[in-house]
C-alpha cells in the first residue's frame, strides 16, 4: 500500500509507483487539484487489475481499453483513454509498460481513422482540417453506438436519424459552427457509402443551414473597442500575460488565430526583429516584428509561460499539461 503526497491511497499492483507518479506530477506543473485527479485515477486502476489477478507487467493496450470501458458503464468519471496517458507514460518511461498501438477508444473512433485517412488521401485536405471534420461529426457516429459501445449501428442509419441530429445539434451551436457541422456530416455520409457502410447515399437529407441575407457583414471593433479589450488583460496574471500578447498580436499584425497558435520559439527572430508565420497550406510569409509586440510576447516568455511547458510552441495552456493552444 502506498500514500501519495496528495493524499490518495493506492494499494494492488500500482502501489509501489504512486510516489514517483505524484512526483512526476508535480514536476510537469500539475495543480494539486489535477495531480489528485489523476492519482485517484491510478489507484482505481490499481484495484482493478488486483481485482483481475493481473500484475502491472501484464498491463497492455486490450487491458487497458477494458478498464476504460468498465469504468465507462460504471459513470462518467473516465470517459477517454486520454486521462490514462500520463500514467501510461510514466510507466513506459520507466520501462515498466512496454509501448504498444492502442486501438481507438470504440468503434466510433475507430471508423473516425479511417475517415480521416480517407480525407487526406481522397480528398487531400490537411491535417488539422480533416481533425475538426472529425470533431464536428463524431456526435453523430456516437448516437449509433450501442448500449454496450462495441458496436455500430450503420445498416439501420436512415434520412430521419440524419435530421434528426441536424435539428438537435445545430440549434445549440454558433452560425458558423453549425454551417461546418453539415459540411462535414455530408462528407462523412459520402465516406460511408463509398465504402459501402451505408446502402444509399443520405448527403441530399442533410438540412442546410439557414443564412441570414440581411444580417449584413460583421463590423470590426473600433479603436476604443480594441483598447478597452487589451486593457481587460491583467497582466499580473499567467493568463492575462499570455492573452494580453496573443491579441497584441492579432490586433497589431492582423494574424489569424491558427497562424498565432502556431507560431514556435524558433520563428521569433530578436536580432532582426522578424517573425516568421506559418500560414495556410505551405504559406510563409516574414514579417517586421512592432516593438509592442515583442514587448508583449518577451514579457509572457518571461513572466507568464509555464517553465514546465515541454515543447517549442510559444503560446501553451496555463494549467497542466501545458500544451499547445489550438486556433478554436
Amino acid at each position: 500500500m502506498s500514500i501519495d503526497p496528495f493524499r490518495v491511497r493506492v494499494q494492488g499492483p500500482l502501489a509501489p509507483f504512486a510516489a514517483g507518479f505524484a512526483g512526476e506530477l508535480a514536476r510537469q506543473g500539475y495543480t494539486p487539484l489535477s495531480a489528485r485527479e489523476q492519482m485517484r485515477l491510478v489507484a482505481r486502476l490499481s484495484r482493478w487489475l488486483a481485482l483481475e489477478g493481473m500484475d502491472v507487467e501484464g498491463l497492455g493496450a486490450s487491458e487497458v481499453d477494458r478498464f476504460v470501458r468498465t469504468r465507462r458503464a460504471a459513470g462518467p468519471q473516465l470517459r477517454s483513454i486520454k486521462s490514462l496517458q500520463p500514467l501510461l507514460a510514466y510507466l513506459q518511461s520507466r520501462g515498466v509498460v512496454l509501448p504498444s498501438p492502442r486501438a481507438p477508444d470504440d468503434p466510433a473512433d475507430q471508423l473516425l481513422e479511417r475517415y480521416q485517412r480517407y480525407l487526406a488521401i481522397e480528398r487531400g485536405l490537411g491535417k488539422a482540417t480533416a481533425d475538426v471534420y472529425a470533431r464536428m461529426v463524431r456526435p453523430f457516429l456516437r448516437h449509433r453506438l450501442s448500449s454496450d459501445g462495441r458496436a455500430l449501428d450503420l445498416a439501420g442509419l436512415a434520412a430521419t436519424d440524419v435530421v434528426t441530429f441536424v435539428v438537435a445539434r445545430c440549434p445549440q451551436l454558433s452560425r458558423g459552427a453549425a454551417s461546418l457541422t453539415v459540411t462535414a456530416l455530408r462528407s462523412l455520409l459520402t465516406f460511408l457509402h463509398i465504402e459501402g457502410l451505408i446502402a444509399r447515399s443520405l448527403v441530399a437529407c442533410v438540412p442546410s443551414v439557414a443564412g441570414r441575407r440581411l444580417a449584413g457583414l460583421p463590423k470590426g471593433l473600433d479603436c476604443d473597442q480594441v483598447q478597452r479589450l487589451l486593457t481587460s488583460c491583467g497582466r499580473d496574471t499567467s493568463n492575462g500575460c499570455r492573452d494580453f500578447a496573443v491579441l497584441t498580436m492579432l490586433v497589431r499584425l492582423g494574424l489569424r488565430a491558427g497562424e498565432v497558435a502556431k507560431l514556435k520559439l524558433d520563428d521569433l527572430d530578436w536580432r532582426t526583429g522578424e517573425i516568421l508565420v506559418r500560414g495556410k497550406g505551405s504559406c510563409i510569409e516574414h514579417l517586421p516584428l512592432p516593438a509592442d509586440v515583442g514587448e508583449a510576447v518577451a514579457a509572457y516568455l518571461r513572466h507568464g509561460r509555464p517553465r514546465t511547458a515541454q515543447g517549442r510552441t510559444v503560446f501553451v495552456r496555463v494549467r497542466a499539461p501545458h500544451d499547445a493552444l489550438t486556433s478554436a
